[in-house]
């Protein structure tokens, strides 16, 4: 049973975007894998929060989970939820969530509550065919990561396109002819008194393709379950929390349908040295009362791992922030951000006699002037 995404992620029914995008990253974060190796437990609740997420950041999904409940997502509206029906559970198991079933918007779900009532016009004619599932995946990268761009390689199994009847799910791999029952629509219309009521045909469960002999590889469904292994390449400078998509690379349709898309959720981890700030870096970097007073020039190193030479000016202030151009992430369009260095002071704990004299020199001459440095 899908379990209340509100719940799940901790949020009120009237929480704002935020919130709820704050709540999903925070528990992802407690639950994922990486962080829980072989704790199943931790698992079943990583797939509960995406699962919850899913449906909230869609407005579409959220209204019509607010609406109908669990039913908009589970064949709740009168569909079938076999293989020939629009409610496909989208909540699947496995190592993946499933990104949106067989009914993915508002429209599926005014269109089974009309033929209830005997109206099929306004949304097309024929049998809407079943789409494949999409799939989305998490993974966690390190800032370096982000600024050169990888690779992330995704192992899992779903159901792929059988290869013998090339989905088409008969046995000598042509389409299938239309249905004589409903002539190819995927629904019968009867009356009960007043309204003529269009339910799913009995014979090809909505399909609208009538399978005389199945493909002996996939019994007559078109797909097959297969281990598969994608190579998702994540661009450079990609923000925390990007999603991307990989069209037509989700899970296979029955019968010959449209596969779904496969999705990847991007982390960054935080950088003991850089802070990341839209395209910009921030580092910090502590210097001596000398440098600072008389100016100077000190060497970092910068993300892409360089050494690079920096002039401190003299006169500079504790907390003031140096500007580098050009060395901070990549903005995706050829460029780069700005790398800037937030200046702190370091205050030696032990000091000679000389130091001493010296800084009480200097202090004297300071007071004389009415300053202190």
């Amino acid at each position: 049973m899908n379990k209340n995404p509100y719940e799940v992620l901790g949020v009120a029914r009237d929480a704002s975007d935020t919130d709820i995008k704050k709540a999903y990253h925070k528990l992802v974060m407690k639950y994922h894998p990486d962080k829980n190796p072989g704790d199943k437990s931790a698992e079943e609740k990583f797939k509960e929060v995406n699962n919850a997420f899913d449906i909230l950041k869609d407005p579409q999904k959220r209204a019509a989970y607010d609406r109908f409940g669990d039913a908009a997502f589970a064949g709740g509206n009168g569909a079938s939820a076999g293989a020939g029906g629009f409610g496909g559970n989208p909540f699947g198991n496995g190592s993946f969530h499933f990104n949106g079933g067989d009914m993915g918007g508002m429209e599926d779900i005014l269109r089974e509550a009309m033929r209830g009532f005997g109206f099929s016009g306004g949304f097309g004619e024929g049998a809407r065919q079943q789409r494949g599932r999409d799939l989305l995946d998490e993974v966690v990268i390190d800032l370096k990561d982000a600024y050169f761009g990888t690779t992330h390689t995704v192992k899992f199994s779903s159901n792929v396109k059988c290869e013998k009847c090339d989905g088409n799910g008969t046995a000598d791999g042509k389409p299938a002819k239309p249905c004589p029952t409903c002539g190819g629509s995927g629904y019968v219309h009867t009356r009960q008194g007043f309204f003529a009521v269009e339910t799913p045909c009995p014979d090809c469960q909505g399909l609208g393709k009538k399978i005389d002999k199945k493909c002996s590889n996939c019994d007559g469904t078109g797909t097959v379950n297969k281990q598969r292994t994608l190579d998702v390449k994540i661009p450079a400078g990609i923000m925390d929390g990007a999603r991307l998509r990989m069209a037509g690379m989700g899970e296979a349709a029955p019968n010959g349908g449209e596969s779904g898309d496969f999705y990847i959720d991007v982390h960054i981890k935080p950088n003991k040295t850089f802070e990341r700030l839209g395209n910009d870096l921030l580092m910090r970097k502590d210097l001596d009362f000398a440098t600072l007073a008389l100016g100077g020039e000190i060497e970092i190193e910068t993300i892409d791992d360089k050494k690079l030479s920096v002039k401190i000016p003299s006169g500079t202030q504790v907390g003031e922030k140096l500007r580098v151009r050009g060395h901070g992430m990549p903005t995706g369009r050829g460029g780069f951000g700005d790398l800037y260095i937030e200046i702190g002071i370091t205050i030696p704990k032990k000091l000679t006699e000389k130091q001493k004299k010296a800084l009480s020199e200097f202090a004297g001459i300071k007071n004389e002037k009415k300053g202190w440095f």
